[in-house]
């Protein structure tokens, strides 16, 4: 889903690490794969720096696929569209939904993702759904930057809205008491309620649902092409679901206990 952070939530000496221990040296072939490297474990950095996560596993695949040396390219969530369209890297592979506003100016690869806007709620909280938010006396976080966040202006003008950088912080808000919810997506709503059980809840069932997809280039439509045939193999040979088992086996079963069908596929 999803649109996120902001770039000073990722410190300098680890952009450092990630651009000496995860970038290998740029070439005229390479895949350059735009990330923000901070939404585990989409997209994050290991104990030594390296980038890692469910998207890393899937760009890496792409370029052998491809037959390309990978280069992970770290900035900004903000920054990917602008370094995509100015050339400074071929795709974005970030967690990143597929809006109409955003097709305006990128191409979208074929979903491989399906998630939706969640709520977080306090542990004793009376809300039950998105319609409790509306009302001057409501509280609520966002991300900054976020479908969240753009939706909720767009559509709970009298709730009182707070937007943070970091998604921990929405989370804090809710669990101290100090905001009725946090919308954000659907898989990190359940991992953030697993996380903190004793104060906060999950209202999991999506009042929005989104995909995310392979952000491309405006007229590259070879590689468009070629990401979609690569998507729907990779499919097929059962690697979305072997994703899922090694990064998100415990959240998947949530899931499907509770009857929500698991998001990679």
């Amino acid at each position: 889903m999803i649109q996120r952070r902001g770039f000073l939530t990722i410190a300098a000496a680890s952009l450092l690490a990630v651009a000496s221990g995860c970038r290998k040296p740029s070439s005229s072939n390479a895949l350059r794969v735009g990330m923000d490297l901070n939404y585990p474990p989409f997209e994050m950095q290991d104990h030594s720096g390296e980038a890692a996560g469910i998207s890393v596993e899937l760009a890496k695949a792409l370029a052998t696929r491809l037959g390309r040396p990978l280069e992970i390219v770290p900035m900004d969530f903000s920054g990917l569209i602008p370094a995509l369209k100015s050339g400074n890297i071929d795709l974005i592979l970030s967690s990143m939904t597929a809006t109409d506003e955003r097709r305006k100016s990128i191409l979208f690869s074929e979903p491989y993702a399906h998630t939706g806007l969640a709520l977080l709620v306090g542990k004793n909280s009376s809300i039950q759904s998105i319609q409790d938010i509306n009302k001057p006396s409501a509280k609520l976080t966002v991300k900054t930057g976020t479908t969240g966040d753009s939706w909720a202006q767009a559509n709970l003008p009298q709730a009182q809205r707070v937007a943070f950088d970091d998604p921990a912080a929405c989370v804090q808000e809710v669990a101290q008491g100090r905001a009725d919810a946090f919308i954000y997506d659907q898989l990190s709503i359940l991992r953030y309620s697993m996380k903190n059980a004793a104060t906060t809840r999950g209202l999991l069932d999506p009042f929005v649902s989104e995909a995310w997809a392979v952000g491309i280039a405006q007229g590259n439509t070879s590689l468009e092409q070629k990401v979609n045939t690569f998507l729907n193999d990779f499919r097929k040979d059962r690697g979305f679901e072997k994703l899922g088992d090694q990064f998100l086996s415990e959240e998947k079963k949530e899931m499907e206990a509770a009857g929500i069908p698991f998001m990679l596929r």
